[in-house]
């Protein structure tokens, strides 16, 4: 394509042009340029088409070097400098050239010559540079958009990164606490819970940004909860349900957790726990519920907690206007429910 565009490109477009003046002419004085002795046509035929080079590189040269300063919208007084400077630039090395041709030429320079040489070129001149200019101009936006599209996609992924690293130190101290009691009162007990946490850290470094089978995310779960268990009391009633049907559908690691882990937080009054996992329309809904002590609920729904925060904000990175998310904060009770697609 490029060596089209430097050397086969310029001939054709300065025997276009000079085809059009000698049509013109023709058509004004009578006469066939063809029928003229071949040497004259051979002499004008070989200057245009050596002047074509010239005045191609000119208007690319000057077509690249607006695009480059290019800093704004682009306005009618901009677009008439610009085009005004073509013209005038390739309109001078043309009379230069051409009406010197012209004068030692058969019957010698006329004024029609003259106003075809300053008329027809220069058009031409001016409609191949409005077209690769337009074409520039969307080749350079084409390419400013895909530049701003992976600077985005940058900062997401730091972004999730980050919310990723916040969310690690949070599992990790809650999990440590459990550990800690454990030790002081069944180390046999906190040694399994250390290896159930190391199964857990094991699933946590899956790459965040590939997804994973639901059922795999579903066991990690179960893991979980069976850490939880080990540190509460033989009071909780834990009522935990995952649908058969959901098994090697795509999600993303590590959302589900969040709302499991709050709900162990913050579970008190009656102290019970439910778990739902259930494919629905071709989505994963999950449903999580808890007794909280009358009046604890603004307690457990504060907008400030790290976990829930967290989530929200990986949801809007990874599922934006794809997911659902409801917190129902109540006087006993608290609920939440994330409906994603799988």
């Amino acid at each position: 394509m490029m060596r089209w565009k430097k050397w086969w490109f310029p001939p054709l477009f300065g025997l276009c042009i000079y085809v059009s003046i000698r049509l013109v002419a023709d058509v004004q004085s009578g006469t066939r340029f063809w029928m003229r002795w071949w040497v004259w046509n051979a002499i004008e035929i070989g200057t245009t088409i050596a002047l074509s080079y010239p005045v191609i590189y000119l208007m690319d040269h000057y077509r690249r070097r607006n695009q480059r300063r290019d800093n704004g919208p682009l306005t009618g007084e901009k677009i008439f400098r610009e085009f005004g400077e073509v013209y005038l630039y390739t309109t001078i090395l043309l009379n230069v050239v051409l009406i010197t041709m012209c004068a030692t030429t058969d019957n010698g320079l006329q004024w029609a010559d003259v106003v075809d040489i300053n008329l027809l070129p220069p058009l031409f001149n001016l409609v191949y540079y409005a077209v690769t200019r337009a074409m520039g101009s969307i080749r350079l936006n084409y390419e400013q958009r895909i530049q701003i599209e992976k600077i985005t996609n940058d900062q997401l992924e730091t972004e999730l990164r980050f919310l990723r690293a916040q969310y690690h130190p949070h599992f990790l101290f809650n999990a440590l606490n459990t550990v800690y009691f454990q030790m002081e009162e069944d180390t046999p007990r906190a040694r399994q819970t250390v290896e159930k946490l190391s199964e857990l850290l094991r699933y946590q470094l899956y790459d965040p940004h590939h997804t994973v089978p639901v059922e795999r995310e579903l066991r990690y779960l179960e893991s979980f909860i069976d850490l939880q268990r080990q540190r509460m009391n033989d009071h909780l009633e834990l009522d935990v349900y995952f649908d058969p049907l959901l098994g090697g559908q795509q999600v993303y690691p590590l959302l589900l957790l969040p709302l499991v882990e709050n709900a162990f937080k913050y579970a008190g009054g009656d102290y019970w726990i439910r778990v739902r996992a259930s494919l629905e329309r071709g989505a994963l809904r999950f449903e999580v519920g808890n007794a909280v002590p009358p009046g604890g609920a603004t307690r457990s729904a504060r907008p400030g907690g790290i976990g829930l925060e967290n989530l929200r904000r990986r949801l809007a990175l990874l599922y934006p206007g794809r997911h659902e998310f409801r917190v129902c904060p109540g006087d006993t009770e608290f609920h939440t429910t994330l409906v994603i697609p799988i």
